[in-house]
C-alpha cells in the first residue's frame, strides 16, 4: 500500500516508480476515455480485459489468467522492467487495480503496490491530474514467470470450502442467488461464506486497518492455521478480498476461474441462500 500523499512525494523526489491506471467497469466501457479525461501523471493505462486477463471456452471463466507471455509482453509496453516500483490505481476502491496488483506479483514482480483510496484520494489531497496521453515509456525488459503467488482450481475450492474457509467476494445478493446479472447459474459454491469486497474498504475508499480486517476475517472464521480461499465473479475482486486477507495477516489461496468457471461447470453443485460463518 501507498498512500496519495507519499506517491507524490517519491515522484516529485524523482523516485523511479511505474504508476499504472486499471480504471475498469463490469460491463464497461473500458476506462481509457476516463484516463485521458484525467489521471495521475505519468501514469500507463492499463486495459483489464484485453490485457490483465486471458479469453478462452465459458468452462475457463469471464477473466482466466493471461497466458503469461502476453503479460509479459504487455507489461514490456507498459515500460516495466526487473526490480521495478510499480504503484497500481483505479476509481473504484481498487477493486480493479488489486487485479493487476496480484498478477503482477503472482507474476514474479515483488515490489506491487496499490494506492490507497485509490484516484479519489489522490484528488481529494489536491495533487495535479494530467490529461491526454502523456505517458509513452520506452518498451521495457521485464520478466515474468507464474508461481510467486498461491492458486486454486475448481476442486481445490471445494475442498477447502469443506475443510477450512473459501470467502465469496461478490455481492451478498449474487452470494445468496437472489440475483445473478451475467453468470448462468445464480447462487454459490457450496459450504462458501460471503465476504464482499466493499466490506474491506472504510467509507473514504481507503483499506480497513491491518487489525480492522483481522477482526473482520476472523468473525467469517478465518485463522492463521486453517487454508482460507478466496473466489469472486470472475477473479478480479477476489483479488481485493486476497490484498485484504495480506493486510491482515493471512496468506489466502485465490480462485482465478471463480464463479464464472463453476456456474459454467454442470456437474459443480450450486447452494444459494444464506450461511453461517463457522468456528
Amino acid at each position: 500500500m501507498i498512500s496519495a500523499d507519499d506517491l507524490s512525494r517519491r515522484l516529485d523526489g524523482g523516485d523511479e516508480i511505474r504508476v499504472l491506471d486499471v480504471r475498469w467497469k463490469l460491463g464497461g466501457p473500458p476506462g481509457l476515455a476516463e484516463h485521458l479525461a484525467g489521471h495521475i501523471p505519468g501514469s500507463v493505462y492499463v486495459d483489464l480485459d484485453t490485457e490483465l486477463a486471458g479469453h478462452g471456452a465459458p468452462e475457463d471463466g469471464r477473466h482466466p489468467l493471461p497466458a503469461i507471455a502476453d503479460l509479459q509482453a504487455a507489461a514490456r509496453r507498459w515500460g516495466l522492467h526487473d526490480g521495478d516500483t510499480v504503484v497500481v490505481y483505479d476509481d473504484l476502491g481498487s477493486q480493479s487495480a488489486a487485479r493487476a496488483w496480484w498478477l503482477l506479483r503472482h507474476a514474479g514482480m515483488r515490489d506491487v503496490l496499490l494506492l490507497d483510496g485509490a484516484l479519489a484520494a489522490w484528488r481529494s489531497a489536491g495533487h495535479p491530474l494530467a490529461t491526454g496521453d502523456d505517458a509513452r515509456p520506452e518498451a521495457g525488459t521485464v520478466h515474468l514467470a507464474y508461481g510467486a503467488l498461491a492458486t486454486i482450481d475448481a476442486d481445490t475450492a471445494a475442498a477447502i470450502a469443506r475443510t477450512g474457509v473459501l470467502l465469496d467476494a461478490r455481492a451478498a445478493a449474487r452470494y445468496r442467488g437472489e440475483t445473478e446479472p451475467i453468470d448462468p447459474r445464480a447462487g454459490h459454491i457450496p459450504g462458501a461464506i460471503s465476504a464482499p469486497s466493499a466490506g474491506n474498504l472504510a467509507p473514504d475508499g481507503r483499506f480497513l486497518s491491518a487489525e480492522e480486517l483481522r477482526a473482520r476475517f476472523e468473525a467469517l472464521g478465518v485463522r492463521a492455521m486453517r487454508p482460507v480461499g478466496v473466489y469472486c465473479g470472475s477473479g478480479i475482486t477476489a483479488a481485493h478480498e486476497a490484498a485484504a486477507l495480506a493486510i491482515a495477516g493471512f496468506v489466502p489461496y485465490l480462485y482465478p476461474g471463480s464463479w464464472s468457471q463453476w456456474s459454467n461447470l454442470p456437474d459443480r453443485p450450486v447452494e444459494t441462500g444464506d450461511a453461517a460463518a463457522r468456528d
